[in-house]
């Protein structure tokens, strides 16, 4: 049994990025998997880190609940929406205060950087309002999944990490958007072997 945890960068729960985590999780679930999930628009804490790495704020109930579940994970599923060429300021503010030295990566004596989450495996899953995948490739060089992938997530430790990009939305109708539901049902059960 895989131990999954999805976690929600949207900060509202009546998207269509709620539609996809339900239909990942239901299929996790089916498929075997053991999922715990983390809506970080509903978690209580301050985005805010106000020092810098200078003075450690102390880290609020929801952020060590959050902390251990993506511990206890052997996967890690985000999926967000895009704004502005990146991930909402919530989930920015996630990592901020979470994310921390000691906490998800250290530094050895000589600056040499070590994950802490090294052995798990993630997926990202971003969903875009009229931008295109070619677009967001070609002309912005995936800056967003670029920040999350590679300097967030591999920087912690997180690998391999597979990537889906879903958008534009403005121009799915009710047929795209199930077809979307259905392949993310199907990447939930690879996720799950």
């Amino acid at each position: 049994m895989k131990k999954i945890v999805v976690i929600n960068g949207h900060p509202d729960k009546e998207n269509l990025n709620s539609a996809i985590v339900d239909s990942y999780i239901n299929s996790a679930k089916q498929n075997g998997s053991e999922v715990r999930y983390i809506a970080i628009g509903a978690l209580d804490f301050n985005p805010n880190l106000q020092f810098g790495y200078s003075q450690r704020m102390e880290l609020e109930p929801d952020l060590v609940k959050a902390l251990e579940d993506i511990k206890w994970s052997e996967h890690t599923v985000w999926i967000h929406p895009m704004w502005w060429l990146g991930m909402p300021a919530i989930m920015k503010g996630f990592f901020d205060r979470a994310f921390l030295p000691g906490i998800t990566f250290k530094r050895d004596e000589k600056g040499i950087t070590e994950g802490l989450l090294k052995g798990k495996t993630g997926r990202i899953i971003t969903t875009a309002g009229d931008l295109s995948l070619t677009l967001y490739k070609e002309i912005y060089k995936s800056s967003g999944l670029v920040q999350l992938k590679e300097g967030i997530l591999a920087y912690c430790g997180i690998s391999p990490i597979e990537s889906n990009f879903i958008g534009p939305l403005n121009e799915l109708n009710e047929s795209d958007t199930l077809q979307w539901l259905k392949k993310i049902k199907h990447l939930a059960l690879l996720d799950s072997k």
